[in-house]
Parts: C-alpha cells; structure tokens; sequence
C-alpha cells in the first residue's frame, strides 16, 4: 500500500477523497486546519472502520516545518487545502496570498525534497473569469477577477515552476464547480436545498443569471486519483467538467423539484457576490481529461443533487441556510 498526504483533508472534496483513497487500499495521512478543539471536521462523519485507519495530524501549511513532517515518508501528496470564499477574499486579501500562495509554496518545497512521486495540485475554474470563449479549455488566459481567484492563480504558476525548474512531478488540476454531501450552505445547491428541506416558502439567493458547468463530488475525486496514477503527465494543467453549463435559477429549480418543494426564488442583496466579482459563465470543455486521463463524469446532474439532498436530510443539524451566503 502506498502512502499519501492529503492536505486540506477535512473539507468537502479532501474528505470525499480520503474515503476514497482508504477504500482503494492507501495508506492516508489527513492534513486538517488546527483548532482549539481538535475537530478532524468532515472526517468525523466517517465509519469508525474508516476514521481509525487514518493518520491525521492537525496543522496549517502556512508552517513551513510542519509541512516537511507532513510529507516525509509520503510517495504522493495531494494538495487541497486553501482558501476559498470569493467574498471573505474582499476583506482579507493578505490571508489568501499567506495561505493559497505561502501554504503551496512550503508544500512544493517539502515534496521536492523529500522526493515524492507525484504532487497534485488544486486549482479551480474561478482563474478564468467570465469566460472570453466557450467551451473554456486549458488555453484560455487566465484572469484575476477576485482577490481569491488571483491567489490561485499565482498558486498555479508556483507549481508551473517549480515542474519547469526543479522537475517537480507535479499535476495541476482544475475543476469546475463541484457539488455534493458535506458541501456547506455556502454553495448554491446546499443552501437551496437546506432552505427548502426546512420547509422555507421563498428561497434566498444571489445572482440567478450566472451559469455553471457542476460535477458530482466522486466524479471529482476519480479525476484526483486517475490524475495520480496516470503515467506521463507531469508538468500538465487539466480541468474537468460535464461541458454543459447551467444557469443558478435553473439549478435551484432541479433542486426544489428534488425536494418536494413548491418554493418560490427571491434574489437577496446579502446572497449577492462583490461588485465585480461575479463570473458570468462558466463552461468547460473536458476534452484533455478525457484524452489524458481517460475522465468522463458518471453522474447526472440529478443523481448527484438527489444524494445530496438525501445527506442534508440524514444531517439537519450541519445546515442552517440562514447562516451563509452564496
């Protein structure tokens, strides 16, 4: 069994993929955010068979010596941990340069000296910006439409270097809005979801007009894993998405449709992104995952909000719709 380190491991798409990887066979150490409370947070909803076969240790990449003990005696590292809200970037700038950019750096450094065999690298869609093309493939330029989204690009960039200077072996990918259990009421399809679950008779949302390309949260982790073990790809950039895009009025549609629920859709000013910062369209075309990775995305979009609406159900007390923004 080979052993990894998966940063970022107790948030939603790192949980999904520790599960994965411990029922592949790997041996998992989970990098989660220390708190005062030592609250391994996603991985808590975990199967005791599950939870007791991880190695978590508590810490924050933003500490550089913490991170070499995380990856020493690693063969692959899987990067996840960052900042992600666009609106909190507005406020705090500073934190997402430290923690996006600072933290990928300390964990490009320890995988290159520590040798590791592949380093996979978290992007996200939001580096494109409002899209100057549709489909979106790898080739289109890079905007920093957010403080957030400018921190991953220069995340990004790291890791472009640090493969063209060092050799690092390592694998960016990029993928669209992913969506499913465990995803917070921060996001679109949780928060519709959760308010209606809870029987709200108007939902709450921001911006109805933008449009989105959504994987499933498994499809998401399959990329992650056939990105690690496909052979030759060092060095590359992929994102992956359904290629088809959505707008957040009809998504939020699907999902009262899925919940039973005769809800009407209210545009909130607090729901709203910042000025500026909203991307219009995002849409993927998934074309190089499928070429290099063999990736094609096995869920529909109602599948996917089906599962999720059926977790919020099991787990009411983790959603309260009032307390997040989109």
């Amino acid at each position: 069994m080979t052993k990894v380190l998966v940063t970022g491991a107790g948030g939603f798409i790192g949980s999904h993929l520790v599960e994965r990887l411990v029922a592949e066979g790997y041996r998992v150490r989970a990098l989660v955010r220390y708190n005062s409370a030592a609250d391994p947070r996603n991985l808590s909803l975990f199967p005791r068979e599950t939870f007791e076969k991880l190695d978590i240790l508590f810490g924050d990449i933003t500490d550089a010596r913490l991170v070499e003990e995380a990856v020493e005696g690693c063969d692959a590292v899987f990067h996840l941990a960052a900042l992600i809200g666009i609106p909190y970037s507005y406020h705090a700038p500073a934190s997402y340069v430290n923690v996006n950019i600072g933290g990928t750096l300390h964990v490009l450094e320890a995988c290159r000296r520590h040798g590791v065999r592949r380093m996979i690298h978290t992007s996200t869609s939001e580096v494109y910006g409002t899209a100057l093309y549709t489909p979106i493939d790898e080739e289109h330029p890079l905007q920093g439409q957010s403080p957030y989204s400018a921190s991953k690009i220069g995340a990004d960039k790291l890791a472009e270097s640090y493969f063209r200077s060092f050799d690092l072996p390592v694998v960016t990918l990029r993928p669209f809005n992913t969506f499913g259990p465990r995803q917070s009421a921060r996001a679109v399809i949780p928060t519709v979801l959760a308010q209606a679950l809870a029987g709200a008779e108007t939902i709450r949302l921001g911006n109805l007009e933008a449009r989105r390309d959504l994987n499933y949260v498994a499809d998401t982790v399959q990329a992650f894993l056939l990105a690690a073990d496909t052979e030759g790809i060092e060095g590359e950039t992929i994102h992956f998405g359904s290629g088809r895009d959505h707008s957040i009025r009809e998504l939020a549609e699907r999902c009262l449709e899925i919940a039973g629920s005769d809800a009407s859709l209210e545009v909130a000013e607090e729901r709203l992104r910042p000025e500026k910062s909203e991307v219009g369209l995002l849409q993927c075309s998934p074309e190089k995952a499928k070429r290099l990775l063999g990736w094609e995305p096995a869920s529909s979009l109602e599948e996917g909000i089906a599962e999720t609406a059926q977790f919020i159900r099991e787990h009411p007390d983790l959603y309260d719709p009032s307390a997040y923004t989109v």
